[in-house]
């Protein structure tokens, strides 16, 4: 009798492998649904990768505005990566196992863009009340050490709130045999309800980064663009005041586009126990897939010396 208790304690605390799953309901037509996935992977990486071409070889864009939207694109790149690998693997070939090591780096990484990606916008709110609120200082505010140092600053946090996550992961029991995931990609949230032990800790200690975060960087975000609104608001010309809302809209969407989907994720892990796997999923991937792809179309389309910078680099590329 001992020998095999002994022998199911050592299999609760063995590390597994987990099953990952592509769209619920639709694995028929995994291959059809990789066409759109794959499109808007590529374009990521390409509208991505643009912007940060066009910043580096356009001396005109060496200004912090420009500098904080490379962050994002870069942001943007390392999000995708982090999720691609494995969501085509299962869309092209199903193969869904992936180690419990691997399963933890890649939502290590996941999260961490995440977080990356709410500061850097927070860090661009800033950017844009300093120009908006004391243009004449804005160069001598946000010189080039301030910018380093805002990203430093950026990667130092992200990285600090994360480590944590996939420690207390290992300590937890799991189960013998493979756990089948809500995702084609490993969430915390996903992982820790997976164990066969109690993940109190890792319950309060994940609500406590998404608030120390992302709940902290949108509390304030809506405190810059008060104080932005107010300040436009005692603009005596209307030009003027049409202007200054102008340079912020680009931002405003990429806020709009990261955040509602962040909250509909969270929502619908709190409260959404009820709902269809495929919404769960789909929004999962709206949160992931949508921002990288939408970031560069937003930024083209709005700013004008973006998009022509990355016109140049289109044009340079075809000329080689």
């Amino acid at each position: 009798m001992l020998p095999s208790q002994s022998f199911i304690n050592i299999s609760l605390f063995r590390p597994p492998d987990f099953l990952i799953i592509g769209i619920p309901g639709l694995e028929a037509i995994h291959g059809w649904i990789s066409i759109p996935f794959s499109s808007m992977y590529t374009a990521a990486l390409t509208g991505n990768g643009l912007i940060l071409l066009a910043v580096r070889r356009t001396p005109s864009l060496h200004q912090p505005m420009y500098y904080f939207l490379s962050m994002l694109a870069l942001t943007d790149v390392g999000l995708t990566l982090s999720t691609m690998p494995t969501t085509l693997t299962v869309l092209w070939f199903d193969h869904r196992l992936i180690g419990f090591n691997a399963c933890l780096v890649q939502m290590f990484f996941l999260h961490f863009f995440s977080v990356v990606e709410s500061s850097v916008l927070l860090a661009m709110s800033f950017d844009r009340f300093v120009a908006i609120s004391n243009p004449l200082r804005y160069a001598a505010v946000l010189t080039n050490s301030v910018i380093i140092r805002i990203g430093l600053a950026i990667v130092a946090r992200a990285t600090v709130s994360l480590f944590p996550l996939p420690f207390l992961l290992k300590r937890l029991s799991f189960c013998p045999g493979k756990i089948l995931l809500s995702h084609s990609f490993c969430f915390h949230a996903d992982v820790m309800k997976r164990a066969c032990a109690d993940i109190t800790v890792n319950i309060i200690y994940g609500l406590y980064v998404v608030l120390s975060t992302m709940g902290i960087d949108s509390l304030l975000i809506v405190l810059s663009y008060t104080l932005i609104l107010h300040t436009v608001m005692a603009l005596a010309s209307p030009r003027e005041r049409t202007r200054a809302l102008n340079t912020c809209v680009s931002h405003i969407l990429a806020v709009l586009v990261f955040f509602i989907p962040v909250i509909s994720v969270s929502m619908i892990h709190r409260f959404g126990r009820h709902l269809p796997p495929i919404v769960h999923t789909l929004v999962a991937y709206v949160y992931l897939v949508v921002p990288p792809v939408l970031n560069p179309i937003i930024y083209s389309v709005k700013s004008k010396p973006i998009r022509e910078a990355m016109l140049r680099v289109l044009r340079d590329k075809r000329q080689d």
